[in-house]
């Protein structure tokens, strides 16, 4: 089977092939599939092939096109993982794995229980009690079961409900919870308990009681109570002469910029080697797992952790997204494929889409001598990807910059997770907003990984630290102003900590190249996102299955299997097998092959104006160039203009100036604030 470049995502054919030799293996085996996907190539295997690519020299042999499966067999319920070795059509291995773990959860799996649960007598039993009017019916999410018990080897779901008021399919049921919550063995479709939920300031429960009528808070347009507004004008990305970008397949040229874009069910938006100007910068970036862990101490809102790429994925959950809603301007867009619960592929259409944007100044100075200013505006390159997970939006964008710079903007939107509670005399809860009549919204946490493989001018690399400090008073530092910055080389793999005090700044470089201007080695640094990490005990298994969240930094020494922050599976997970018991082998990393993982996120205490449906909470990690260069590389881009940009005066009949590369920049700043005697 021949593919275009070891870096392509799966195509539907791998999938029919993997599917195919599973069946030959298995035979008259019922398989339920969970994941068929690419495998990364062997690093040490594919780098000769893209430093050819790089130095335009002749390509050697790819190397082997690895793809794997997670699977359960439906006649006894054990779950396998499986390797393939595309190109010679042939199965590496398939290995069963032990009894506690539990693959991810696959969307077809989540229809079923909702339907399994709605439709089961016990639950339809509950829900009459509720005495509902007619007119007004149930719905049902499951969410992931947690973990509150080691012993706990059943595949389980937690079905939380939902009043629907309105006969409509954009109804907000977020908005009113029901009070019980029923628990289902996935395999064998048991229904395990139904738990009631506290609906009051304590942990005390009462069986379903007749439902007291709320006003559903809404959120779709169509339903909401305040008319649109109907002053905003259309703000129109247009460009006449096309897009400055090129794309052959998934490698993007930009501005100096080369890489390629990378699709997969787990991770989602994968970025590969990245070059700039024919250098190397970074192997591989990606999202390598996220936490979502919830604050209301009750049960059984205790187990209440998501792991959204390991427990379900940002591939399965991508949005297929839309001309003029999603993404602006002139837009390419990129697909991908995962595979159903029967082995079927599945074609997802538009889950990336790459555009530019005008993201203000790059750079400006105003000579005050001759009043001319210098003026270049800072075009961006998007690659941007969306996830909806039940309630939640989250929305990925990988940004390039003409001054070298990367940026991982990461945007969280959607609803809010809800829990019933009596708050109609004016209660409230610690741990826990108002967000509607009979509703609150937890307290609760967004942790990621950052998983940074870099290739710093070469694939040997060394991370340390500097903490800007002050001097001591002394005859060197007479008038106490001086400050150094003091460099800490991290020697074997382990973690740090942020500092805002120190200004601590991470820093990736490589020891065998040195700047000409600086004689230091070439490096890029990392703007980090000082943020709170995990709040739950180290006693708690939401604690000890995902390290990754305790620290801000971890360096490791790469391995081709240490894709995921948390481990290769989540799901029901009891402790970690990621990044923190990587560290702890204390493998040497100075001028090594290394990888960066840097844990950031958002501690939400949500606010009325989070709800019904939230205004985007917004936070960025920035890599960028740092003695990589021996002046700023985006000098050479062309200044900004009127006759380029074609601005227009808001209701100003007098003719326009051109004020971004002539005179006038910001008036006559000589005669404002100088007076020279010549």
């Amino acid at each position: 089977m021949s593919y275009p470049h070891p870096f392509d995502p799966i195509t539907a054919a791998e999938i029919q092939l993997v599917v195919q030799i599973l069946q030959k293996n298995f035979p008259n085996v019922p398989l339920r599939y969970k994941r068929v996907d690419i495998q990364e190539p062997i690093k040490k295997e594919v780098i000769p092939y893209i430093e050819a690519e790089r130095l335009s020299k002749p390509l050697p042999e790819k190397p082997s096109r690895l793809l794997y499966a997670l699977f359960h067999r439906l006649d006894d319920g054990s779950f396998y993982k499986a390797l393939f070795n595309a190109d010679k059509k042939t199965i590496i291995y398939a290995k069963q794995l032990p009894k506690h773990v539990q693959g991810p959860i696959d969307l077809d799996e989540m229809e079923e229980i909702e339907k399994l649960c709605l439709e089961h007598p016990a639950v339809k039993d509950e829900i009459a009690k509720m005495k509902l009017p007619p007119g007004v019916t149930v719905c049902t999410k499951p969410w992931m079961y947690g973990t509150d018990t080691a012993e706990e080897n059943r595949r389980l779901f937690q079905c939380y409900l939902y009043v629907i008021e309105i006969d409509h399919p954009e109804n907000n049921h977020y908005s009113v919870p029901c009070r019980f919550s029923p628990v289902f063995d996935g395999v064998s479709h048991e229904l395990i308990r139904i738990e009631y939920l506290p609906t009051g300031l304590d942990h005390s429960v009462v069986e379903t009681q007749p439902w007291k009528p709320v006003k559903t808070v809404q959120y779709a347009h169509a339903l909401l109570d305040e008319p649109v507004r109907q002053d905003l004008k259309p703000y129109i990305a247009q460009q006449p002469q096309g897009a400055s970008f090129s794309t052959e397949g998934n490698l993007v040229s930009w501005q100096k910029w080369k890489f390629r874009v990378g699709f997969n069910s787990r991770e989602g938006l994968v970025i590969h080697n990245v070059t700039y100007d024919g250098r190397n910068t970074f192997y591989r970036l990606s999202l390598s797992e996220m936490t979502v862990p919830y604050g209301d101490p009750r049960a059984p809102y205790h187990r209440k952790q998501a792991f959204d790429m390991g427990d379900v994925g940002f591939g399965i959950t991508a949005n297929q997204l839309s001309l003029g809603c999603d993404c602006l301007g002139v837009i390419k867009y990129f697909g991908g494929h995962t595979v159903n619960s029967t082995g079927e592929p599945v074609r997802l259409e538009n889950v990336i889409c790459l555009h530019e944007q005008d993201n203000g100044l790059q750079h400006k100075h105003v000579n005050y001598r001759t009043n001319t200013a210098t003026v270049v505006r800072n075009r961006q390159l998007v690659v941007q990807m969306i996830c909806t997970f039940a309630n939640y939006e989250y929305i990925f964008a990988f940004i390039f910059d003409q001054a070298a710079n990367i940026e991982l903007e990461v945007r969280a939107t959607g609803i809010l997770s809800t829990t019933p509670f009596d708050n109609e005399n004016g209660e409230t809860l610690p741990w826990s907003t108002n967000v509607g009549p009979g509703v609150a919204a937890p307290n609760h946490q967004h942790l990621w990984s950052l998983r940074i493989d870099p290739a710093i001018d070469g694939f040997k690399n060394t991370v340390f630290y500097e903490d800007s400090v002050p001097l001591p008073v002394s005859q060197d530092n007479p008038y106490g102003v001086g400050y150094v910055a003091e460099k800490t080389v991290l020697r074997t793999s382990g973690t740090a900590d942020t500092s805002v005090d120190r200004n601590r700044v991470f820093k990736i470089c490589n020891q065998d190249v040195t700047n000409p201007l600086t004689h230091k080695p070439v490096a890029y640094k990392i703007h980090t996102v000082p943020s709170q990490m995990l709040l739950a005990h180290p006693s708690t298994f939401g604690y000890q299955r995902a390290g990754f969240a305790t620290k801000p930094i971890w360096v490791t020494k790469y391995d081709d299997g240490e894709l995921y922050a948390a481990g290769e599976f989540t799901n029901q997970s009891t402790s970690s097998e990621g990044v923190d018991v990587w560290v702890a082998r204390k493998d040497h990393i100075e001028n090594e092959d290394v990888v960066l993982w840097h844990t950031f996120g958002l501690t939400h205490n949500p606010r009325p104006e989070d709800f019904p449906v939230m205004p985007h909470e917004k936070i960025s990690v920035m890599l960028k160039p740092d003695g990589f260069f021996t002046k700023n590389p985006a000098l050479d881009v062309p200044a900004s203009t009127q006759s380029f940009n074609q601005s227009v005066l808001h209701q100003e009949p007098a003719p326009q100036q051109d004020c971004c590369s002539g005179s006038g920049g910001s008036g006559n700043l000589k005669a404002k604030f100088f007076r020279r005697i010549d």
